[in-house]
């Protein structure tokens, strides 16, 4: 390979780089706080079943005796939240 192509390939590659990394930065976003009980919709889950995994989690925190970070309100350990 000549010197032009070898340099030409670098800086279809250094392109390259910095578009697919402008791309990853377009994909974020503030979202107010307001907005983000529409995000932490049981149905933007990426489970199959929004209820197998609701009841699922129920048992992990009542298994735990506390709550996770989701808000809920935390038991006593019997599952009566």
């Amino acid at each position: 390979m000549s010197a032009t192509t070898k340099s030409s390939l670098l800086l279809l590659a250094q392109m390259s780089c910095l578009f697919v990394f402008m791309l990853t930065l377009a994909g974020c976003a503030t979202v107010p706080q307001n907005r983000r009980a529409h995000l932490a919709d049981p149905m933007m889950s990426v489970g199959d079943d929004p209820l197998e995994t609701f009841r699922k989690q129920k048992l992990y925190n009542t298994r735990e005796g506390a709550a996770g970070g989701d808000g809920a309100a935390s038991g006593g350990g019997c599952g009566c939240q």
